[in-house]
């Protein structure tokens, strides 16, 4: 299958980056190099590092960005693991990072992945098909008290303990393989009534159980900081995100950098000595415009925040 993705607010993004031709940039999710090719046409001496930990998406990237030869690396690795990588390859600081966080147009539409509740598939919602836990393993394995916190948690999923039960005493008669035995559960267990209108009453649990495999939240909140610490003055980050349990994280994140002091608000000065790392450009989160919303509605639910480092002082 193709690996397809159209990269979201393209035009916000690359205005965001504020891109100098002769910079050095992070795309930490190149997904099918979307976001990466227009970064990649502004540069002229600078250099892109493109990651993923998706191997179909760095094949795909690669195929994308081989026209632009030195000047992008395409790299198979987890953004969290984004300085290290570019620490591995001599970069001391970057002039722009874009995270386009989330699942893939191609993951959602792959029925072999296992993302999506519209196929009958293997449970699997793997973004690293490398690594040995998938959606199977946590819904076989996993407590129902520990698969209602992450149904709760990571799917703000009401029903959460009604579900995990389900799930439990239906394993306990047949392993649950397939993304059709999961709905299959969870479809007899909300009823008609309890569903929201115009939503899939499986929904929130296969985001939840997708989160938990890959990671997601804890791989946002353990890489920003680093991410922010790694740009030159002046330099950028853009982060996009796909539900407000990323978005808080990315807001907050972004929050402290901009003002990192924990003294009381009693205190008339400063004396815990942290400093702002830079400041947040974008007060509320850049939305898609009417225009893309029309061509590309997985755009609705996407927000862009943007933080910029502090700049050097003049002398």
């Amino acid at each position: 299958m193709e690996f397809i993705h159209v990269p979201v607010m393209p035009d916000e993004v690359i205005d965001g980056l504020n891109i100098r031709p002769e910079g050095i940039y992070l795309d930490g999710t190149a997904g099918g190099g979307g976001h990466s090719a227009l970064i990649a046409e502004r540069l002229t001496t600078g250099r892109l590092y493109s990651l993923d930990r998706d191997p179909e998406a760095v094949e795909a990237a690669g195929k994308k960005l081989a026209r632009f030869g030195d000047r992008v690396r395409v790299i198979r690795s987890n953004f969290v693991n984004g300085v290290e990588v570019l620490r591995g390859e001599g970069v001391p600081a970057v002039d722009g990072i874009l995270l386009d966080l989330g699942v893939s147009s191609h993951q959602f539409d792959d029925p072999d992945r296992g993302f999506s509740y519209r196929y009958d598939s293997p449970l699997d919602m793997r973004m690293d098909t490398g690594q040995r836990v998938s959606a199977k393993e946590i819904v076989n394995e996993s407590s129902a008290e520990e698969l209602t916190r992450i149904i709760k948690e990571y799917g703000e999923e009401r029903y959460a303990g009604r579900i995990a039960r389900a799930i439990v005493r239906s394993r306990e008669e047949k392993e649950i393989r397939t993304t059709g035995d999961l709905t299959g559960i969870i479809e007899k267990t909300v009823r008609m009534s309890m569903r929201e209108r115009g939503t899939n009453p499986s929904q929130r649990t296969f985001q939840a159980l997708r989160i938990a495999v890959n990671s997601e939240l804890d791989n946002i909140s353990d890489s920003l900081p680093g991410f922010i610490e790694m740009l030159s003055p002046g330099g950028r980050l853009c982060v996009i995100t796909f539900h407000s349990l990323e978005d808080r994280i990315v807001k907050n994140a972004m929050k402290t950098a901009e003002n990192p002091c924990v003294c009381p608000p009693s205190f008339p000065v400063c004396v815990c000595g942290r400093k702002s790392l830079g400041k947040v450009i974008t007060r509320k989160p850049i939305i898609a415009g009417e225009k893309e919303l029309e061509e590309n509605p997985r755009a609705h639910s996407a927000k862009l925040r943007i933080f910029e480092k502090k700049k050097l002082e003049a002398d």
